[in-house]
């Protein structure tokens, strides 16, 4: 139909950067006509093969709507409530329309990104979608049914509406233990991700609920403000502790804003360049005490867009009998407790009446069903019977009273985390003796373990969720991250299954895997540094740490019952567990193991969301690791250079 003979409804016009009309010679202004409209190459006044012959179809209507759809293949940018954003069609099947004002864009499956070089990548992770929805749904069911597999009654899924976008709203609420949270962790909750992505994931909400008597909260960076925002039932928590790593201004923030009964200690740091970085919660409740270990600082964005793990357990109160009794447990947690040296208080608990808050007040519960060990470090000079108690050498002494499968003999190594201090061939030497410790089941060592770093690529910062302001959480220069010694160890950052490639990774774990199996598991707020995990001196008769950190250590186990206890549910199991009825065995593996279960009827299976791909792939030549004092022209998802100005 010719275009004098049909009714114009409107014109296209190039908007500048301020959303401004504006002509900047490139593209014309366009006539929309009522019915269908074909925009493409044709309408610029300056080629550019980027543009298609048929790139958008405009489809209006007489009301003034619009619907386009954009042809094929093609990239769209979108400007929205001030952002910009690019998207490349992965997928012709499951059209659907997302809303935008007045206009709807009818598009496939598109996932945010810059330009064309990430479309080969981004159609991997979109193939990978429906895997990782069953691998997801998986992980919950295979959780939820230990509870009840010898009552008769399986315990409802924390979220059964799965990736099937029903009851979406409830996608990220997660009972606090119907899921076996103690024998695995979770993952935390990424804002922006599809749904799916969701599912067993966890918010702060979830941790922090109940009628909660006494908060420790311990952590590196607190944005009080934000935490309480997020969380305001904390204002209701008579007594609380907040330990924390900062200083000055900071400081003074946090004290103007804290609730006036809240207690802030910033714990010793004898030795220079340490920093009290463990972060965990100890909420003491009416029925018992609920130890949570995490990676995330209390603020906004760690919550919010970065890979996050986090692990919690409920204990009870001890019974009288039982007050001398201890685990090792509780000891790594007293022992712990006790190196940050915070001011005694006296609080008045219901039914305990006046107690002295202090690191022995942690004995009053009974610890006897943890499901992990905790791995700790504290700042000193540790010798002696110590230099056993912290950082890598705790896990070595731990690691060494194990028995692994025989299938861990000189298995791999992984090291993943955030932040890179200046390393050196010997201290990894060092390092990897300690994590290579243990005995295979014929009794014979281990051996040495190869180890490799995963580690996100400047690519995968720019192209992340946050663009290159990710890249502030990564804080590793270049003369640490680029040292020739490194080369080898270098591995992506690939988080297709659990859709989480383009959050980045604040979560820092350590590992020794064989395939999808693995022997152990580190969750921890340790990154790759001798501050954090401790370097041998004086002939390795001393071990010197800079900085606080603390960790649990997931091991394969034998089980006679589950874990049960809830502080926050009152028709929870008993305090003893849920009696198996058999001695169980556990085994660690990852969401995407494959194994056949029937095979061994006397083993259950735990399966850990280790957030990258195993084996983990290496570096190619285009690949170069994040360093955040490098500059970066080459925009991101957002137009932006790093560091951030232009």
């Amino acid at each position: 139909m010719a275009s004098a003979s049909r009714v114009r409804v409107g014109t296209l016009v190039p908007l500048a950067k301020d959303n401004a009309g504006s002509s900047n010679g490139s593209v014309s202004t366009i006539p929309i006509f009522e019915g269908s409209n074909v925009i493409g190459r044709n309408h610029l006044v300056v080629a550019d093969k980027r543009i298609s012959r048929k790139h958008l179809s405009l489809q209006t209507s007489a009301d003034g709507s619009i619907e386009v759809v954009v042809e094929g293949p093609n990239p769209i940018i979108v400007r929205s409530k001030g952002q910009r954003r690019k998207y490349v069609d992965m997928a012709d099947e499951h059209k659907s329309s997302v809303q935008m004002d007045s206009c709807s864009i009818k598009k496939g499956k598109r996932h945010s990104e810059e330009d064309s070089a990430a479309v080969k990548r981004n159609r991997q992770i979109m193939e990978d979608e429906a895997l990782a929805r069953t691998l997801q749904e998986t992980f919950t069911e295979e959780n939820t049914t230990v509870c009840g597999m010898t009552s008769g009654q399986k315990i409802s899924q924390l979220d059964s509406a799965g990736s099937s976008g029903k009851n979406s709203e409830k996608m990220h609420s997660v009972g606090p233990l119907k899921d076996m949270l103690p024998l695995t962790f979770r993952l935390m909750r990424v804002q922006g991700l599809p749904s799916w992505t969701s599912t067993s994931s966890v918010t702060i909400q979830d941790v922090i609920q109940g009628e909660v008597l006494l908060a420790v909260l311990s952590n590196y960076m607190v944005d009080m403000d934000w935490l309480l925002s997020a969380c305001p039932s904390l204002r209701k928590v008579p007594h609380a502790l907040v330990l924390h790593g900062q200083d000055g201004a900071s400081v003074e923030l946090m004290k103007k804003l804290k609730p006036a009964n809240w207690i802030l200690h910033k714990p010793p740091l004898p030795i220079s360049f340490g920093t009290h970085h463990s972060k965990a919660m100890l909420l003491v409740y009416p029925r018992g005490i609920r130890i949570v270990v995490h990676t995330a600082n209390l603020i906004h964005v760690d919550w919010s867009y970065k890979s996050q793990g986090l692990w919690m357990q409920d204990f009870p109160w001890k019974d009288t009998k039982d007050l001398n009794r201890k685990n090792p447990f509780e000891n790594d947690l007293v022992d712990y407790l006790s190196a940050l040296k915070w001011p005694e208080f006296r609080v008045n608990l219901p039914e305990v009446g006046d107690v002295n808050i202090n690191a022995a007040f942690f004995r009053k519960f009974d610890y006897s069903n943890s499901m992990v060990r905790l791995i700790g470090s504290v700042p000193g000079y540790h010798v002696g019977s110590n230099i056993r108690k912290w950082g890598h050498m705790k896990l070595r002494n731990v690691l060494e009273e194990c028995m692994f499968d025989r299938q861990f003999c000189k298995s791999p190594l992984i090291y993943q985390f955030s932040s890179l201090g200046s390393l050196d061939e010997k201290w990894m030497s060092e390092f990897a003796c300690s994590l290579s410790a243990g005995k295979s089941d014929d009794g014979s060592q281990l051996g040495i373990g190869k180890p490799l770093i995963v580690w996100p690529t400047v690519e995968d910062v720019r192209c992340s969720i946050e663009g290159y302001a990710a890249g502030s959480c990564i804080p590793s220069p270049q003369k640490n991250v680029e040292k020739v010694f490194l080369k080898k160890y270098w591995s992506r950052w690939k988080a297709d299954h659990v859709g989480r490639c383009r959050a980045m990774p604040h979560i820092k774990t350590f590992t020794r895997y064989n395939g999808q199996n693995i022997a152990w598991f580190l969750l921890t707020s340790s990154n790759l540094s001798k501050a954090a995990w401790g370097a041998l001196q004086k002939n390795n008769a001393q071990l010197m740490i800079r900085s606080y950190e603390l960790g649990v250590l997931f091991l394969p186990q034998t089980l006679q019952s589950v874990p049960q206890f809830s502080c926050t549910e009152k028709n929870s199991s008993s305090r003893d567990g849920l009696a198996l009825g058999k001695t169980i065995n556990t085994k660690l593996v990852t969401l995407c193991w494959k194994g056949d279960e029937e095979k061994e009827p006397s083993t259950k299976t735990i399966r850990l969301p280790v957030p990258y791909q195993l084996p983990p792939q290496p570096y190619g030549t285009e690949d170069v690791p994040w360093s955040w004092d490098r500059r970066y022209t080459k925009k991101d998802v957002y137009g932006s250079v790093w560091p951030g100005h232009g």
